[in-house]
């Protein structure tokens, strides 16, 4: 008996070691990241009827910076409840890296005046914004949702300090029939 309960101890504090150092589940819970991660409907702008779930990668970052392109889980900033009336974890994509400075046209997104080449995005997803925003300070990064039309992101509330990333999204496990690289 105290055998299976040693053996039962130690497989849990193996598991909260793993999702406190390694990787941890996340639930997609708004349209901000459709179509490559879906949410559930009800909620507006939801394709799918279940959640998309993935599991953030948390020690990729110890060994080098995030890139463009990556789709992070970050602790949003304060300023994101005034903005978004919202809290919490939040899903994005890095767009702009320390130092740049990123700029919209017509949907169009321009890195220090060069425009991206944003293959993920679906044609409706894009919008036609048109605005520009503040170099990011060497620890910043820019974020959207690849769902332009219904993400409250870096365009509204500003840049996520690299502080705040809390790793790169690395897999979706559920549901299964989606299960995969995002």
């Amino acid at each position: 008996m105290i055998d299976w309960a040693l053996t039962l101890c130690v497989a849990v504090f193996g598991i909260l070691i793993f999702q406190a150092e390694v990787a941890k589940p996340y639930r997609i819970p708004t349209a901000s990241m459709e179509p490559t991660l879906h949410c559930g409907k009800p909620a507006d702008g939801c394709r799918a009827h279940v959640s998309d779930r993935v599991i953030a990668n948390r020690i990729v970052y110890r060994f080098h910076a995030p890139k463009r392109g990556d789709i992070v889980v970050f602790d949003a900033p304060a300023t994101v409840r005034s903005a978004c009336n919202a809290a919490g974890v939040f899903v994005k994509r890095i767009i702009g890296l320390p130092g740049e400075k990123v700029s919209m046209r017509s949907g169009d997104v321009f890195i220090d005046g060069i425009r991206l080449n944003e293959r993920y995005l679906a044609s409706g997803g894009r919008g036609t914004e048109s605005g520009e925003w503040p170099r990011s300070p060497q620890s910043g990064y820019f974020v959207l949702g690849d769902n332009r039309t219904m993400s409250c992101d870096s365009r509204r509330w500003g840049i996520v300090p690299r502080r705040s990333i809390i790793g790169r999204v690395d897999a979706r496990y559920w549901p299964p029939n989606r299960a995969g690289e995002p």
